[in-house]
């Protein structure tokens, strides 16, 4: 009985050794907060400067107009107009209404096609960075900064992935 008891112990042992292996292997973890070391490239932030060039020209004339109907709606409070020239005011104010909606709902569009386009190309550029810092530093995992509720400062690699990708892509 001792000696089967013994057997089993062992045949025990031995299975469980590979096991003890895998769980005393370490797992090398680091974290990105990935939209903060996109936002710090030099690329982006010359793209940034550039989306906002080309669009001022349009807010500039989108702010004339609102200010154009403040003053048509000041000069229509102030009760000193006769019937006509109130209803050639009014006129005058919705045709300047709904040439600031346009304005507004074309530059919106443009603006937000031309950003999604620009991160998009960033993020695809940065996703390969963040696999090619994982492999040098022979990481196993990269978590996203933002998908995470703790973690220790040491483990973060921002500032590296925005070095690594300043380097790799510079601003043109």
């Amino acid at each position: 009985m001792f000696r089967s008891l013994a057997i089993r112990t062992g045949l025990l042992c031995l299975a469980l050794v590979p096991c003890a292996t895998i769980a005393s292997a370490q797992i090398k973890i680091a974290v990105v907060n990935t939209q903060k070391a996109m936002a710090d490239t030099d690329e982006l932030k010359k793209a940034s400067a550039a989306v906002e060039a080309k669009y001022k020209p349009r807010q500039d004339e989108l702010q004339k107009l609102q200010a154009d109907l403040q003053s048509i709606e000041q000069q229509l409070n102030s009760g000193k107009l006769n019937p006509q020239g109130t209803a050639e005011l009014q006129a005058q104010g919705q045709r300047k209404q709904r040439d600031a909606q346009r304005i507004s709902d074309d530059l919106q569009a443009d603006f937000e096609r031309d950003r999604q386009e620009i991160l998009g190309k960033s993020s695809q550029k940065m996703q390969a960075i963040i696999t090619k810092l994982a492999e040098e530093k022979g990481m196993d995992i990269i978590i996203d900064a933002a998908q995470t509720l703790y973690f220790k400062p040491a483990l973060e690699l921002t500032t590296e992935a925005t070095a690594a990708y300043n380097k790799a892509n510079p601003a043109k």
